[in-house]
């Protein structure tokens, strides 16, 4: 099938965008290939110090230098139920490796915070910086200098984005990513969501609620609805990171342990020595994170990656924006109805096909690219598969279903939930926006009422409860940007925005926070930038202004006329609140350096060519990166 023209343009202006960028990040991958593992030129007390505990035939076959070592990068811990069977996982991979004739190590531990328990808590202020703090200690265990492969074991939301970014900064190195799997099925979400709503109401006990959030949180394994940490998995499933199809194996079971032996075999044979060498930074290129795109609308997943897809694309020199997300949206169509954008979970989306079928439907409509590198080559059609266990009890790879197994969850191309992927880019006099409504009605896509500002989500809830807000309004979330307090999750509002839709209301929400990958049925205009504290016009909203949303023309305005919008100041706030305290005084330097949001909220900069350091001069401030010669080299000053 002919590549849509749509998205032939969009990669045509990415490759683009990205030649500078990306050409400087291939350089420093060839330059890091070339040097080589660091392992045989250790000072012998270094190498002493790197496998003073290893067993003593593994010892031996570091000292000798010529069999591959691989690194185990894990975000174990047993409080997230996706991270805890990760506990065992590093048996299973020495052991898998040593059949092969490799060896594998522990390298690091990387820090795996959980939104679900963080919802509408102070620790929430953490968890977007927890991204880039994961690259930061995935770097730190690589830096060893130690590693021909690596294993990168994740699965939530800001920790697979966090791992793969780190991975890409030691792009020369081969790695793959190792999911853990779904939890079983438990209550259905749609009556999870009745239970939050009745909860919002006071029409349910807190008994009731937590008996309810048990029954749907009960076990080992990732939460089972479409939320970031379930988009996260279909991503690398389409980009190739993931062996095809084990995404959505359940933990504790024959075949998720077959697959994480054969993903720890598989990177010894895609090690420099193993011959079929294929660095990770060859893998994520412009074309897979289109890929991405694509398959993040096909399923309907999680706004959280037009942040994350954009820094992830940015460790690799690649330069993507909402514009990119909003023309894919519009020719891309929704292939999958999973909770919130219907009523079954992951483990019915597998069972009825899974990220194998979705990945055909793509390739056969034209909507992603073929030609792309993955852990087993050359092209993408080798991840339109599904895995089984054989008879030897190793995994055996199968063609992904010729037909849905129900297509009340999963869809062909030729026959679609809907004809674009639901996901929005809105704009006007408020600045930029992202909209997910996949899960909206109709009816609702455009909403024009009053404004009514909260500086915090415990001010919109001390409304709501006092019945405040039963009429018409546009909730002008402020000061929840990267910036101000680390852009939230602001997840815990949606039962009683739901509530107020659910009475007859016209009701959305504008913020310059985040909604998560749970993003429901009310019209949220999320992440709006730049950011207040970034000047971003949100500041200038008053009580009262009517406010437009319109996921139709793509339209975010305040309708204001523009001389009185012109004579208005900033609104100011104190957050002092939300710098001090668990641990937050000590992410100031990411509130104070991080990018916009459509920048991918990153700390990090973009791969040049060069940098140099010149002395301070007349028009350039200390530590402002401006442009340089023909050749785009950046130059920053110097304090």
């Amino acid at each position: 099938m002919a590549l849509h023209p749509v998205v032939e343009q969009v990669t045509n202006r990415i490759i683009q965008r990205s030649k500078r960028s990306r050409a400087a990040y291939l350089e420093h991958l060839e330059a890091a290939r070339i040097k080589g593992v660091q392992r045989g030129a250790l000072s012998c007390t270094n190498l002493a110090h790197g496998f003073a505990a290893f067993p003593a035939n593994d010892k031996l076959k570091l000292r000798e230098y010529k069999e591959p070592s691989v690194a185990i990068v894990s975000s174990y811990n047993d409080m997230l139920s996706a991270h805890q069977p990760f506990e065992y996982f590093p048996k299973v991979i020495k052991q898998a490796v040593r059949e092969v004739g490799a060896v594998a190590q522990f390298a690091s531990g990387v820090p795996a915070m959980c939104d679900g328990v963080t919802q509408g808590q102070p620790g929430m202020e953490l968890s977007l910086f927890s991204r880039d703090t994961i690259a930061m200690a995935t770097a730190v265990g690589l830096s060893h200098n130690m590693f021909d492969a690596a294993l990168y074991l994740g699965i939530c939301d800001k920790i697979v984005p966090g791992l793969l970014i780190g991975a890409l900064h030691f792009g020369h190195i081969p790695g793959i990513f190792v999911p853990g799997g779904p939890m079983t099925t438990g209550i259905s979400n749609k009556e999870k969501a009745a239970i939050r709503q009745r909860y919002a109401k006071g029409e349910a006990t807190r008994e009731e609620l937590l008996e309810g959030e048990s029954a749907s949180y009960h076990g080992a394994g990732t939460c089972t609805f479409y939320g970031t940490a379930n988009s996260n998995q279909m991503l690398m499933e389409v980009m190739g990171l993931h062996l095809p199809g084990s995404a959505f194996i359940t933990p504790g079971t024959p075949l998720r342990d077959a697959l994480t032996a054969a993903a720890a075999q598989r990177a010894v044979a895609i090690s420099q020595q193993g011959g079929d060498y294929m660095p990770i930074g060859h893998i994520v290129d412009e074309k897979s994170i289109v890929n991405a795109i694509a398959a993040l609308h096909a399923t309907g997943g999680s706004t959280n990656h037009t942040l994350h897809l954009v820094a992830i694309a940015r460790a690799a020199g690649i330069v993507i924006d909402w514009n990119d997300f909003d023309e894919m949206s519009k020719v891309v169509p929704l292939l999958t109805r999973i909770y919130p954008n219907g009523d079954a979970d992951v483990n019915h989306f597998q069972a009825a096909g899974g990220p194998g079928f979705v990945i055909r439907e793509l390739l056969d409509a034209g909507l992603a690219h073929e030609d792309v590198n993955t852990i087993l080559g050359r092209g993408l059609r080798n991840h339109c598969k599904e895995p089984f266990l054989g008879e030897d009890g190793k995994v055996v790879f199968r063609d992904a279903a010729p037909v849905s197994g129900d297509e009340n969850v999963l869809r062909p191309a030729t026959n679609p939930f809907n004809n674009n992927g639901g996901m929005v880019l809105v704009k006007g006099n408020l600045g930029r926006a992202v909209m997910k409504v996949s899960a909206v009605k109709k009816e609702h896509y455009t909403v024009e009422a009053p404004a009514l500002t909260f500086d915090s989500q415990e001010d919109f809830m001390h409304a709501y409860k006092d019945g405040k807000l039963n009429r018409d309004f546009v909730a002008v979330v402020r000061f929840q940007g990267p910036r101000a307090n680390g852009m939230p999750e602001l997840h815990a509002l949606t039962p009683a925005l739901a509530n107020l839709q659910d009475a007859g209301y016209k009701v959305a929400m504008v913020t310059d926070g985040r909604m998560s990958g749970a993003s429901g049925k009310v019209p949220a205009a999320i992440h709006v930038s730049p950011e207040i504290l970034a000047g971003g016009p949100l500041g200038l909203v008053r009580d009262g202004d009517m406010i437009r949303v319109d996921a139709n023309t793509g339209t975010m305005e305040a309708l204001v006329p523009a001389d009185v919008w012109a004579q208005r100041k900033q609104a100011t706030a104190d957050l002092t609140s939300s710098h001090i305290g668990m641990g937050r005084e000590l992410f100031s330097m990411f509130r104070n350096s991080i990018s916009a949001a459509e920048e991918g909220a990153a700390t990090f900069p973009l791969p040049s060519p060069k940098q140099t350091v010149v002395p301070l001069h007349d028009g350039i401030d200390a530590g402002e990166i401006i442009p340089g010669s023909d050749e785009d080299h950046l130059f920053r000053t110097t304090k």
